[in-house]
């Protein structure tokens, strides 16, 4: 079964570094084990020992690529690192991250949450000036953009750069003196500052934070670039303002519900969305079921808004690898059935509210609502706690082409007749915002209205669609 035909969207990647701790190699491990929800595919983590910087990358999981062994081999009280689900690039080890070099400014490691859409046609006017790239990511085109500047250092190198880029980036350098922190001007994606001690620590996510009994102290704030040495911190806002972009499906489904994205709790909103969604789509049941994990707490909210009685009736496996080896006498729904199983005492004779984050093709969606009537339901009735998404995403979310997102080519209906449900509701754009405590000009919600905040070439689209095929559902 390839990972990649699963029906959700994927988590982008996940970045963490901290500056001024003996042990920074084994904290940014543990930051990464929190993160891993933002990226399985690949991990890695570039040390400095204040003359010289190392690295250790990898295909696979944070627990299974780092080991005692491997992290010795990492000494220094700096490091940077990075989990990686590819929204740019191939599936190898060449496109893991942090990418290290050495150029005319010193050596540099890089990692990056986010996604550059121009970076498509930068890398090819790079190769026609006899640049050689040895990773297809939209990263490693600002790393040599970078070495090719005529700036003084790595510092001023960087902003001089990012001005000029257009896209999402939340970046984390390391060189062998310095932690640098810059996070793109309409913070499209989250990045945080922490306090260990007299360390600083900084992450996609603060749920990082709470492993290693750091403190959040703030956001990073879009536009704003943050050079932490042995001095201390440095900020400054050296990139061109722009309206804020928060990508709001932060909220919906990719951060940890423990986290604080955006300077808000994503536990929150997520129950707020279950909340409004019960109060725009009312269902005559008598239980709320999640689809775990994302779907728990908007479903506690329903359940709490409604009335409805709240049940576990979905139990999901939590240690499933990226691949399995199916019987050759097929099971039915094998992939959902791998991942999900109904508790059936639970479902029988039961009208069911199914909880879920979103719906992308639908066919999972499908497999999930016949297994809960397979299981007894009488009714099973479908809530999303996001609008219907008719758009693919250019910022750093893994989205399927426009023609494979159900929403695009079919009604609410038409999608209530293809998942074989009683009923269909979608929260709507101004609940989503209104649980999340953002503004329709302060987010990013082109996924949902097919307005996007920059602009996006047709090469970009182009490029889009030749690494997002559309994949048989089975």
């Amino acid at each position: 079964m390839n990972d990649r035909s699963t029906d959700k969207f994927r988590d982008e990647c996940g970045v963490f570094g901290i500056f001024g701790h003996a042990e920074a190699a084994r904290l940014t491990y543990l930051g990464l084990y929190a993160l891993q929800h933002r990226g399985q595919e690949s991990c890695g983590i570039t040390a400095s020992n204040g003359f010289e910087l190392r690295s250790e990358r990898a295909m696979g999981l944070v627990s299974d690529v780092f080991d005692a062994e491997t992290l010795n081999r990492l000494p220094g009280a700096s490091a940077i690192g990075h989990v990686r689900y590819s929204t740019s690039g191939e599936v190898s080890i060449r496109e893991a991250q942090p990418f290290l070099v050495a150029c005319q400014h010193g050596q540099v490691a890089v990692c990056h949450n986010g996604n550059l859409p121009f970076a498509t046609e930068e890398r090819k006017r790079l190769e026609q000036e006899g640049a050689i790239f040895s990773s297809t990511s939209d990263t490693e085109v600002v790393l040599h953009q970078i070495a090719r500047s005529r700036a003084a250092s790595i510092a001023e190198a960087i902003p001089e750069v990012l001005c000029e880029t257009e896209g999402a980036f939340s970046m984390l350098f390391l060189t062998p003196e310095s932690l640098i922190a810059v996070r793109d001007p309409r913070g499209f994606r989250p990045l945080a500052l922490g306090r260990l001690g007299d360390a600083w620590v900084v992450a996609s996510e603060t749920c990082a934070f709470d492993l290693i009994d750091a403190v959040y102290v703030r956001d990073i704030e879009p536009g704003e670039m943050l050079v932490i040495d042995a001095e201390g911190l440095h900020s400054s806002n050296p990139l061109p303002a722009r309206p804020h972009s928060f990508c709001i499906f932060e909220h919906v489904y990719f951060a940890r519900p423990d986290s604080v994205i955006f300077g808000s709790s994503v536990n929150e909103s997520r129950h707020k969305m279950g909340k409004r969604l019960a109060i725009e789509h009312p269902a005559d049941a008598d239980i709320v079921v999640p689809v775990p994990d994302s779907g728990v707490a908007a479903g506690i909210g329903y359940a709490a808004q409604s009335k409805i009685n709240f049940r576990f009736g979905l139990v999901r496996n939590h240690y499933v690898g990226r691949t399995f080896i199916e019987p050759e006498q097929s099971i039915r729904s094998f992939g959902v059935r791998i991942k999900l199983n109904p508790v059936r005492d639970l479902l029988v004779g039961k009208r069911v509210v199914l909880i879920d984050d979103s719906i992308v093709r639908g066919t999972t969606s499908k497999k999930i609502v016949r297994m809960v009537r397979e299981a007894g339901a009488t009714e099973v009735h479908m809530r999303v706690s996001c609008p219907p998404t008719l758009s693919p995403c250019f910022y750093g979310v893994d989205t399927p082409n426009k023609s494979d997102l159900i929403a695009s080519q079919k009604s609410v209906d038409e999608i209530r007749r293809f998942i074989e449900a009683d009923s269909l509701g979608y929260l709507s754009l101004e609940g989503m915002l209104e649980a999340t405590a953002f503004s329709a000009h302060e987010s990013c919600v082109a996924c949902w209205t097919g307005r996007y905040p920059t602009r996006i070439t047709r090469e970009a689209e182009s490029q889009w669609a030749r690494e997002h095929e559309p994949v048989p559902s089975d």
